[in-house]
């Protein structure tokens, strides 16, 4: 069965940090990009963060210099390390098989991200 999940999502403080993982089973990540979203209420799917098969990675200007998204291929996951979390963060995250929500990869099935005093 091939399928992505996503992990390490909860409720955090305004300032706080949170790592999200991205594991897939029944393929291999290293020969795709793979990219973070996140939806909130009433709002649609947006882009996070995105890495590509060498590495190289992008990123909104609205999580520039607190997000950082990684892979380690031996666990076949990849990482968002979010610090410096805003209540405009609060969503659920998801990742994905490609760059863009228009790319037509695998999803996973999102990991709740709260941020609150």
């Amino acid at each position: 069965q091939l399928q992505l999940v996503e992990s390490g999502g909860g409720l955090v403080q305004p300032g706080g940090s949170l790592r999200l993982s991205c594991t897939a089973s029944g393929f291999t990540l290293d020969n795709t990009p793979v990219g973070w979203f996140r939806q909130s209420p009433g709002k649609g799917r947006g882009a996070v963060s995105c890495v590509s098969t060498s590495g190289s990675t992008i990123y909104a200007d609205s999580v520039k210099g607190r997000f950082t998204i990684s892979r380690d291929n031996a666990k076949n996951t990849v990482y968002l390390q979010m610090n410096s979390l805003k209540p405009e963060d609060t969503a659920v995250y998801y990742c994905s098989t490609g760059c863009t929500v228009q790319a037509g990869g695998y999803w996973g099935q999102g990991t709740q991200v709260t941020v609150s005093s």
